[in-house]
């Protein structure tokens, strides 16, 4: 990974070199161009500005007298007083696009950047995320790798040590199977578009807990809801997908026979869907990252042992974001954690 990073880094410097270029090269076109159309025209006013010879006849001014016999033609003064103002006029000039070239590269730079670090952060995140799901499948497949190589060792394996070697690969296997599709709908949610409508907080609240319901009776959950009667502009399957992901994780960490408390309502301009466990809670320096993908905050919740690969959050946390809302994690070790998705009120 350290190998891939650098060479991303040096493609950026080289990709921002040539895009600050090719922006330095059009603000010069433009500026130099302006130039020349100023000049023109310019110069063109100033050689109006010479009276035609019959005016003045064949008078002759010179400095300190009116028109006399003496002197240069004053024709020949406007000649020269218009060379001058041609040159004075071109050295402003070129110093104008020297300014402009000092300054459009400050600029060009700046717009490259710009234009380049959503690139730059998206494809960092498509490696980190290669390398995390990676690194997630590898664990699986060394361990059944381990365990099917010592059994093959074994020449006096019985059938019912086979028997338990097949369960551990059906078990295996259907992690395997869960990591998979979690990838997938990260990756699907990545890809997609969400269709946003009018959606009652009932019906999200519904959906959510119709598919965690199960979860909940298996450990002897109760899940006490307060549901207000709101409505948000929102998808409503990808969003009863995000408050599932958040009920699921409540359940998962609370302890068997728990109580865990759902409320929605309306909070200013905004819908809010708040789940509240009591769980073991979350370590403050765990706290900020637990919607990083594959992050699973180990210290404060190891205890519980249970499954997962860091995917839930994340997701949720993006389907969210595709909904121009945002979720919230209040959390301290030993009472609980609560999470807060905010959706904008239909």
């Amino acid at each position: 990974m350290p190998k891939l990073l650098r060479e991303m880094q040096e493609i950026a410097v080289t990709t921002t070199a040539r895009l600050s270029a090719s922006y330095l090269l059009i603000i010069m076109v433009m500026s130099i161009g302006f130039s020349v159309v100023f000049y023109n025209t310019s110069s063109h006013e100033l050689g109006r500005q010479i009276p035609p010879p019959s005016i003045f006849g064949t008078q002759r001014f010179s400095a300190g007298t009116s028109f006399g016999n003496e002197g240069p033609g004053i024709n020949d003064f406007f000649a020269k007083r218009v060379v001058e103002g041609r040159q004075a006029l071109l050295r402003k000039l070129i110093i104008l696009n020297i300014v402009a070239l000092t300054a459009g590269g400050v600029v060009s730079y700046y717009l490259a950047r710009r234009t380049l670090e959503p690139i730059e952060a998206n494809m960092e995140a498509q490696s980190q995320f290669v390398s995390d799901a990676s690194h997630e499948l590898r664990t699986p497949l060394t361990a059944l790798q381990t365990t099917n190589e010592v059994a093959l060792r074994n020449a006096k394996l019985s059938p019912k040590a086979t028997k338990e070697l097949l369960r551990y690969n059906v078990a295996e296997v259907e992690k395997l199977r869960q990591l998979t599709d979690a990838l997938l709908r990260l990756a699907k949610q990545d890809a997609g578009q969400t269709i946003l409508q009018d959606v009652t907080l009932e019906d999200i609240t519904t959906d959510a807990l119709n598919s965690v319901v199960s979860s909940a009776v298996a450990k002897h959950i109760v899940v006490e809801d307060t549901i207000a009667k709101a409505a948000v502009i929102a998808d409503r399957h990808s969003i009863s997908q995000a408050l599932a992901i958040m009920l699921d994780n409540a359940i998962k960490y609370s302890p068997a026979g728990a109580t865990i408390h759902l409320e929605a309502g309306q909070a200013g301009k905004r819908g809010y869907i708040r789940v509240r466990d009591e769980g073991p809670g979350i370590a403050a320096s765990d706290l900020p990252h637990i919607f990083d993908r594959f992050y699973r905050a180990d210290q404060s919740r190891n205890k519980q042992q249970t499954e997962g690969y860091g995917i839930g959050l994340a997701l949720a946390k993006k389907i969210v974001d595709q909904h121009h809302g945002e979720i919230q994690a209040a959390s301290a070790e030993g009472q609980g954690t609560t999470f807060t998705m905010f959706l904008p009120l239909a």
